[in-house]
């Protein structure tokens, strides 16, 4: 058997068995959902579980074991950069906005309103100087 995910083990034992995920599900006394998260690697098999998953599948314990982990999708280059200017950009459009909505209500005084104001400005001033533009 060739190398692969966990999940993608369970899955591919338990159909060459024509067994169905709710039937896995209750000779292992868990959900069907359970197994179905499994096998698409949103998460394991309690390690209590995994000597009867093994019987049940007809592998042993070591080979379940063996299954490579599924890979976490790596954040894409620069991802985090284009983020933290996004929220660059946010922030003084919230600041604005949240100024002019409290003076209206009249529940901001003017020295919290150039406060927040100034949050704004400090946030457009750091995107600015934040180099050139993806």
């Amino acid at each position: 058997m060739q190398q692969q995910t966990l999940g993608a083990m369970i899955a591919s034992l338990r159909k060459e068995r024509q067994m169905t995920q709710l039937e896995l599900a209750e000779q292992l006394g868990v959900t069907d959902k359970a197994v179905s998260k499994w096998e698409r690697n949103l998460s394991c098999p309690d390690i209590t579980a995994i000597p009867k998953l093994a019987d049940i599948l007809g592998v042993s314990v070591e080979e379940l074991l063996r299954a490579q982990t599924a890979e976490q999708p790596a954040e894409k280059p620069g991802e985090a950069a284009r983020t933290a200017r996004l929220i660059l950009r946010a922030v003084p459009v919230a600041m604005g906005a949240a100024v002019t909505v409290l003076a209206w209500l009249g529940q901001i005084d003017v020295r919290s309103g150039l406060s927040l104001l100034g949050i704004g400005l400090f946030c457009m001033g750091l995107e600015q100087l934040g180099g050139p533009k993806n």
